[in-house]
């Protein structure tokens, strides 16, 4: 959904993957076909005309070298941009395998008749509670995938309390082209300098019961549990957001928060880049359902800060489980605890520095992540 959601962190997230299988040794393509309107930034609103989609498209598969190697179709008149109607169907008639990242695409009959079909689940939690509840169209996405890996790395284990249903759940993680983020590691950073991330500040429509309980999905419920931090921290905080709430702004503010507009930065990879590697180190925090539930998932954004060289701090969502934790990366349940976390990154950042590069290159090296998913999917 790269073109839909046109937004860096999105891209990022799909470049590692389109670069992480080439360097395997895979012939790799970028198809978007989700039957939705995408999002139009200069004129900020869902458009049926994919001028800017297929543009922006066209630029990022050139910047890795993929020129001729996507595909668009536009879901206003059915028109495909990048590659014709007809290599596309070839591709599918050839194909050993098909990865549908954050499964995004309804898959059709031409996608099935492909052997191996792989459901990428980056968001893990409301899927599997929609399939304990019997949801008939989410049933029906994740049965027509051969094998299903999720960022919810904990899924299936007693650590974890998301129901799993019928589908067996193979953990995975973001891949991180790990030479793409190098250069941040050697530069220096101000010694007060800012711990940033980027985010939504409030995002609706994808809250759910389960158990007779309310698990929600928007961040900003997190951030309000730790608006004071600026003014007991002694560290400079930024949120780079994606609010236009006036309101929310000037309370952030007040409570010592500086703020930036995440949109400004997120309409290319660039800025968003330079942005991660300007930064001394994240702060942020998780959804409540994936910390309530203790799924195991770790942000995509958090790895590009790890593989940068910044240290992240970021809520306990059951990730300690399978990443190591204490030395660079940091996870917190209370004030407290991020507390400690400041103090000991700040008193040796060089060593918390050299050990985020570390996790990142042990942890989220694209071609030992894919690797891995590949053989689990019998390729």
């Amino acid at each position: 959904m790269m073109g839909r959601t046109p937004f860096a962190g999105v891209a990022w997230q799909v470049l590692h993957y389109l670069e992480g299988l080439r360097r395997l040794g895979h012939d790799v393509y970028y198809v978007e076909d989700t039957g939705e309107w995408p999002y139009d930034p200069k004129q900020n609103t869902i458009s049926g005309d994919p001028s800017y989609t297929v543009t922006y498209i066209a630029r990022l598969m050139a910047r890795i070298g993929f020129d001729h190697r996507w595909a668009y179709v536009s879901a206003a008149d059915g028109r495909v941009y990048g590659l014709t109607a007809g290599e596309i169907a070839r591709l599918f008639g050839g194909a050993d395998a098909l990865i549908n990242l954050t499964g995004a695409t309804v898959l059709r009959a031409e996608h099935c008749r492909i052997p191996i079909r792989i459901y990428l689940e980056t968001d893990p939690v409301l899927p599997q509670i929609e399939v304990a509840q019997g949801n008939r169209f989410t049933i029906d996405l994740l049965r027509a995938h051969t094998h299903h890996f999720s960022f919810g790395e904990n899924l299936g284990t007693e650590d974890c309390l998301v129901p799993v249903g019928p589908f067996a759940y193979q953990p995975t993680r973001q891949p991180v082209v790990i030479e793409w983020w190098a250069g941040a590691a050697e530069r220096a950073v101000d010694t007060v300098g800012p711990f940033t991330t980027i985010a939504n500040w409030r995002q609706e429509g994808k809250d759910i019961q389960w158990g007779g309980e309310a698990y929600f999905w928007s961040k900003h419920l997190e951030f309000l549990r730790f608006v004071d931090l600026p003014c007991r921290a002694g560290q400079t905080l930024e949120l780079a957001l994606a609010c236009d709430d006036e309101e929310v702004l000037s309370m952030l503010r007040g409570h010592g928060w500086r703020v930036a507009d995440a949109l400004s930065l997120s309409r290319d990879v660039t800025p968003y880049q330079e942005y991660i590697m300007g930064s001394r180190a994240e702060f942020t925090v998780a959804k409540d359902q994936n910390i309530r539930l203790r799924s195991g998932w770790f942000s995509d954004r958090s790895a590009c800060y790890l593989a940068s060289g910044r240290p992240v701090v970021t809520q306990d969502t059951g990730f300690a489980c399978t990443l190591p934790v204490g030395e660079g990366l940091f996870p917190f349940r209370t004030m407290s605890e991020i507390l400690e976390a400041f103090d000991r990154i700040n008193a040796d950042y060089t060593k918390h520095s050299r050990s985020a590069r570390v996790i990142a290159e042990q942890y989220f090296r694209a071609e030992t992540v894919l690797a891995a998913m590949l053989s689990q999917a019998g390729l």
